[in-house]
């Protein structure tokens, strides 16, 4: 029996029975699986290391951390390449889309084994810059070594990712991170544990889940090449060309990375109270991006798509259903956000002064989820576009909104609330430049390969 929305619920949701949302949602449901899935790879290596004790779990926290960084700088691999692939497949291209995503494959190959080298060498100064108690240096050190064999595979992984997105598929993806889930859980419990091997068999077991994962969607694309006749040899010009495409994207990237950075250290200088609420206030801002994120994914390889096949009022009308979409599902998660808040804050923490501090910062974050589920969707069809430079400008331009007003919070001795109402005009900022340059055309050109 189909479910019918309440009369108040109703009003928050677009039309019913629109062309694209069938498109959007075949798209968006499974990139959001996938999105999830992902983060609780380190999840489930934290549960696992936990046990060991806390010198242990404080190393994996350094590894983590200088890891989950590599992985976020380098989400440009998958981001380029499924702009890229997406136009050649509108163009009807797609040979011409997969050779396009070899090349993204190669890029991550050498760049992955070049980041092994280096971090390898690397490996003590990397853990010293996070200055962990000494008793946590050795397990550190010792995931941080093992799990950069792995580092190949992950880049291989964002980039086959970003091929079957462009491809339209974003099925795949479910199925291999689910897949790489459980192997991950499995090897972790298994070599941790009756294996004996500790620290080090969480890592291996992460390594060898992400180069299985690696091998899989190499065995898929590769099936795709053969079947039309894309050559499997790399394209040294199409790398260098899939390189500079990911500079605009590294730049964008590593500015939103600074407002999170900066945000974590002014928490932190507000006092012990406010950076514990602000590290769950952010976990929570993580979750419901997620959420947010998977219609953004849809938007790169639907306007990558129409963009291809040179049409223009296609893409213009996507682009405003997903944006309808995104901020109807920030009005949902706002709202859950704040209805749920006596529910979920106290299973964070039992200290009151940091669960008031939280939940004033929960109510800040609930209104600004309709702002970033429209920033969201708008920065996923520039990406798809191939807008990176106007992305990577407009990020910077930005950043430098949200400094002085973080500064402010300092200066002024705001709360933990100040800080999120600093990110929010940071998120306003977003909309701005996002949105103006949505509603202009110098971004939609058309064509198979962007010029």
């Amino acid at each position: 029996m189909q479910t019918v929305p309440s009369p108040s619920l109703r009003r928050f949701l677009p039309a019913a029975r629109h062309p694209h949302d069938r498109e959007i949602w075949r798209l968006a449901l499974p990139a959001f699986g996938a999105l999830v899935a992902e983060p609780l790879f380190l999840l489930v290596d934290s549960a696992i290391v936990g046990h060991l004790g806390t010198p242990q779990l404080a190393g994996l926290g350094v590894a983590a951390t200088a890891l989950g960084t590599l992985a976020y700088v380098c989400v440009f691999l998958a981001y380029g390449t499924t702009a890229g692939v997406a136009r050649q497949l509108g163009a009807g291209n797609v040979a011409a889309a997969i050779r396009q995503g070899l090349d993204g494959i190669w890029l991550a190959t050498v760049l992955g084994f070049a980041i092994l080298a280096a971090g390898a060498a690397l490996t003590p100064r990397i853990v010293a810059l996070f200055d962990p108690a000494p008793s946590a240096v050795p397990y550190a050190e010792q995931y941080l070594r093992i799990s950069l064999l792995g580092v190949p595979g992950m880049l291989v992984v964002l980039a086959a990712t970003g091929v079957l997105r462009g491809l339209q598929d974003t099925r795949t993806p479910l199925l291999v991170a689910v897949v790489g889930f459980t192997v991950n859980a499995a090897l972790n419990a298994l070599l941790v544990y009756p294996a004996g091997l500790g620290v080090a068999g969480s890592a291996l077991g992460t390594v060898l889940a992400q180069t299985g994962m690696a091998a899989a969607y190499l065995v898929v694309v590769v099936r795709g090449a053969r079947r039309h006749g894309a050559s499997l040899r790399p394209d040294w010009p199409g790398v260098r060309q899939a390189m500079a495409a990911g500079v605009p994207l590294v730049i964008r990237t590593l500015s939103l990375r600074v407002v999170l950075v900066v945000a974590t250290a002014v928490a932190a200088r507000l006092g012990n109270v406010a950076l514990a609420g602000h590290q769950i206030a952010a976990n929570l801002w993580t979750m419901t991006a997620l959420a947010l994120d998977a219609v953004a994914i849809a938007g790169q390889a639907i306007v990558g798509r129409y963009l291809g096949a040179g049409d223009v009022a296609g893409t213009r009308e996507a682009t405003r259903r997903m944006v309808e979409w995104g901020v109807a599902s920030g009005v949902g998660l706002g709202l859950l956000l704040v209805v749920a808040r006596p529910a979920y804050v106290p299973l964070f923490t039992e200290d009151a002064a940091v669960r008031a501090a939280l939940a004033a910062a929960v109510v800040v974050m609930a209104v600004l989820q309709p702002v970033s589920g429209a920033v969201f969707v708008l920065d996923g069809v520039l990406i798809g576009a191939g807008d990176g430079r106007f992305l990577a400008v407009a990020a910077v331009l930005t950043t430098a909104v949200f400094l002085p007003a973080a500064w402010a919070v300092l200066a002024f001795g705001g709360t933990l609330a100040s800080l999120w109402w600093a990110m929010g005009l940071w998120m306003v900022a977003r909309l701005v430049t996002l949105g103006v340059r949505a509603s202009g055309t110098a971004w939609m050109v058309t064509g198979a390969v962007r010029r």
